[in-house]
């Protein structure tokens, strides 16, 4: 049973790894990538219209900040991209004149969202690295506990950059709103990081059930043979003692 089992579930593995892949390039192109359905997806969406030099609405996304068609409702009129793009309004606009107050003066949402930016990516990586040897977990033992430990690295990371993210995104649309400002979460990329780490908790249990099962079928092999070698040995034991007692009485 564990031969045909074993393959099934590196098969089931690498589908929800690459599923979780999926869901991580779609946020993390989020803002560099203006089409369908890329620019469907932001973290947060702010009415800014009191704060000079800022879209109204704002939407914050992996690596610039849009505004939003009002015909369609798509990301639109993305500023420059930039890399580990903070979510720190009175830095993004250059000014704090409009800014509600619980940004200013405080760097906890700049260090959330730039450890965040980090995390992502690392868990990116290993998912990567997970996908590939996750081939080997079709027809090795190792290769599952091997796809099973990169996966486990990737779950780590991409839950704490889930986690920093729901920390940020929510904490600051309660600053926007507390300042009488209309502020609204991104639904698509809030579901997209948890179901990722969904997705690569799921596929770590199944790598190591793979790498298990094979186990337990080998060890089992190797118990049957030396039980056969033991009877075998005691059945030659049995003879010569037999031959002995009676060459004795003849």
């Amino acid at each position: 049973m564990a031969g045909p089992a074993r393959p099934i579930l590196a098969i089931v593995s690498l589908i929800l790894v690459a599923g979780g892949l999926v869901l991580q390039f779609f946020t993390i192109l989020s803002g560099a990538v203006n089409s369908t359905p890329i620019n469907l997806f932001y973290f947060l969406e702010a009415s800014t219209g009191s704060i000079s030099n800022a879209r109204n609405p704002s939407r914050w996304t992996f690596f610039a900040i849009c505004g939003a068609d009002p015909t369609s409702g798509h990301n639109d009129n993305c500023g420059k991209v930039v890399p580990a793009l903070p979510f720190d309004p009175p830095r993004n606009f250059g000014t704090q004149e409009g800014v509600p107050q619980q940004f200013i003066g405080t760097h906890m949402y700049y260090y959330l969202s730039r450890f965040m930016f980090a995390f992502f990516l690392i868990a990116l990586f290993f998912a990567a690295v997970a996908l590939v040897s996750g081939l080997l977990a079709l027809c090795s033992r190792l290769g599952g506990y091997l796809s099973a430990m990169t996966t486990s690295v990737a779950l780590f990371f991409q839950a704490l950059a889930a986690a920093l993210m729901t920390a940020w995104v929510i904490k600051g649309r309660n600053a926007f709103r507390s300042a009488g400002m209309e502020a609204n979460i991104g639904k698509y990329l809030m579901a997209f990081a948890w179901a990722s780490v969904a997705c690569f908790f799921l596929a770590t249990i199944m790598f190591s059930l793979g790498g298990r099962l094979g186990g337990d079928r080998s060890s089992g092999v190797r118990r049957s043979r030396s039980t056969k070698s033991n009877r075998s040995r005691g059945s030659f034991l049995e003879t010569d003692s037999q031959r002995r007692v009676k060459d004795d009485y003849s």
